[in-house]
């Protein structure tokens, strides 16, 4: 049961959280912009960031063309998937809920593997995003197809239907992997399941963006529909809000942006999860301050996975999913346990 009682909390603190955020994920950009294979020091950093025309050829193509793109790609995805996540927790009333409960990652998982096992990733940059993007929208789709047609289905329910195309589309690609006809397809169909954000470039930001942005947006104009979702149906019903309407309209939008997150990225797990849980501990349940200050956190979280992937482990390939589900699965089974004892 999702619980939206908590200490009222100051906005003085909200703000106080929301600036440290803002400062830690600023310094952890930079940090990152800095380390890697070509380790760059404080002073051709700055200079490759803000004055690219008059730094050395190298550093500012470090900078320009590998780095700053994934850099940017991280945060992105990493406010859409804490968001949604956010926003998931409201609609269902679980605190456990993120955004792959609904199989849209999944979804986006079948077309991704499809499109590698297909060839695909050679004939065109955008191929393998937008084949992700693809399947997440036709598991979007199906969702809302069960909701219009049985309007009377709850929290438990829907995360159920979830589960069940879950389960269908890890079927297809248990399908889709065994029959691949190169055993360099299936390494790269595994990596991507495994959440990286290699060669990602200005495209893949572009690509993303707008849809992420626009959806946030959105759940940032719904916030008294969230709180009076988060109380139950019957408590957000007599607050006036179209029960069925919001939830599906809610459940469309953060589909649509978990799959333009999951296409450019992979399966990141646990951000979701993971963000919201500590920012309402931190905040509380008001999703005035939960929703932006998820996004901060997500953001800040993922460029912190992407940067420990990619120099921590010298030359062992981790991919930035593999870091994610390192933090994010004990913090997971600590809430369960506490839930099961609560």
């Amino acid at each position: 049961m999702y619980n939206i009682c908590c200490m009222p909390i100051r906005r003085t603190h909200a703000w106080i959280v929301a600036g440290t955020a803002l400062l830690l994920l600023c310094a952890a950009g930079f940090v990152s912009l800095s380390m890697g294979i070509v380790p760059l020091s404080l002073g051709d950093t700055l200079q490759a960031l803000f004055w690219p025309h008059e730094s050395a050829p190298q550093p500012a193509a470090v900078i320009w063309s590998i780095r700053l793109p994934r850099i940017v790609i991280a945060m992105i995805v990493g406010a859409a998937l804490a968001t949604v996540g956010a926003v998931m927790q409201a609609i269902l009333r679980n605190p456990l809920a993120e955004p792959g409960i609904t199989g849209v990652s999944a979804g986006a998982a079948v077309g991704a593997v499809a499109g590698i096992t297909l060839g695909l990733g050679g004939s065109a940059q955008w191929a393998i995003p937008v084949a992700a993007f693809a399947g997440a929208a036709a598991v979007a789709l199906v969702l809302q197809l069960v909701l219009q047609t049985r309007k009377d289905l709850n929290s438990a329910t829907i995360i159920l239907v979830g589960v069940s195309l879950s389960a269908l589309a890890g079927a297809l690609i248990n399908v889709l992997i065994a029959n691949a006809p190169d055993d360099a397809l299936v390494r790269s169909a595994m990596f991507w399941l495994a959440g990286d954000l290699e060669l990602r470039d200005w495209g893949h930001v572009l690509m993303a963006t707008p849809p992420i942005v626009v959806g946030i947006a959105y759940f940032l104009t719904r916030i008294r529909a969230l709180d009076a979702l988060a109380l139950g149906e019957q408590v957000a019903a007599t607050s006036g809000v179209h029960v069925h309407r919001e939830r599906f309209t809610l459940l469309l939008i953060a589909s649509l942006v978990t799959g333009a997150a999951v296409a450019v990225s992979g399966i990141i797990s646990f951000v979701g999860l993971v963000v919201p849980h500590a920012v309402r501990l931190l905040v509380g349940a008001s999703h005035a301050k939960l929703l932006p200050l998820s996004a901060l956190g997500g953001a800040l979280f993922m460029v912190l996975a992407d940067t420990i992937a990619r120099t921590a482990f010298g030359s062992v390939v981790v991919q930035t999913g593999v870091v994610a589900a390192l933090v994010g699965a004990p913090i997971f089974l600590f809430l369960l346990l506490r839930k099961q004892h609560s």
